[in-house]
């Protein structure tokens, strides 16, 4: 079944926004931060899109979630000495953001416990869904990849369209590529093959899936829960 709808976030978004010391509209293209930078800023994204990503060590990038409204990102730099962002946040629509100092945040966590204990379940839930990412990036192969990403795609920006699923997300190849750990040659070819093969259609730079089965039969889909198996 599709789940069309976010899951509700477990922290309570009102309540971290009385600590933000600013609120910024967000250009697409530009970056709230970029890996290695200094981090002194969590952020909370109010509307539009942000993609998460990590530049590896042959200089390619891959992207491992996409943050929406009510979302948090930056958070893997609280309490650390001297830290740096140890990912890139990119700009994929523009919105509203708002920021929160680190050090404020970090306060209000040790003396707010039961937003310590919140903040626990949420960064668990995120370790669980980047540990499915990388298990299926690694054990499925290219192919595979591309797979499970569209499937994430779906559970995460799908709307039926009476036998199709239109994924509300529009990405050029190299995007999707970058979220299958895939050459953007590879993953031109194999969305042709699905294509030809009548699995997916793209119009106007959006994917549709004609034939969600096929995919997860491909993959051996464990048709985990929508919450965990999704690209957010």
């Amino acid at each position: 079944m599709m789940a069309t709808m976010k899951p509700t976030h477990s922290i309570e978004i009102k309540e971290l926004l009385k600590f933000a010391d600013r609120k910024f509209k967000s250009e697409r293209g530009s970056y709230l931060f970029q890996e290695g930078m200094a981090a002194e800023d969590l952020y909370i994204i109010i509307s539009g899109k942000i993609q998460i990503s990590k530049i590896t060590s042959d200089g390619r990038e891959l992207s491992l979630r996409i943050c929406s409204a009510n979302d948090i990102c930056g958070e893997l730099t609280l309490f650390t000495d001297n830290p740096r962002y140890l990912l890139s946040a990119k700009v994929l629509e523009e919105g509203e953001i708002a920021a929160i100092k680190k050090d404020v945040i970090e306060s209000e966590i040790f003396q707010n416990s039961k937003l310590a204990f919140e903040f626990m379940k949420w960064m668990s839930d995120h370790f669980r869904k980047t540990q499915t990412k990388f298990r299926d990036l690694v054990l499925n192969g290219k192919r595979g990849a591309l797979f499970s990403t569209l499937i994430r795609m779906s559970n995460s920006y799908g709307i039926p369209k009476g036998n199709e699923i239109l994924i509300d997300l529009p990405l050029t190849n190299q995007e999707l590529a970058n979220f299958c750990g895939t050459s953007r040659e590879s993953t031109n070819r194999i969305l042709s093959e699905l294509k030809r093969d009548k699995i997916i259609n793209i119009k106007k730079g959006k994917i549709s899936i004609l034939d969600l089965q096929y995919l997860k039969d491909e993959i051996g889909c464990e048709n985990c829960s929508a919450i965990y198996c999704n690209i957010e």
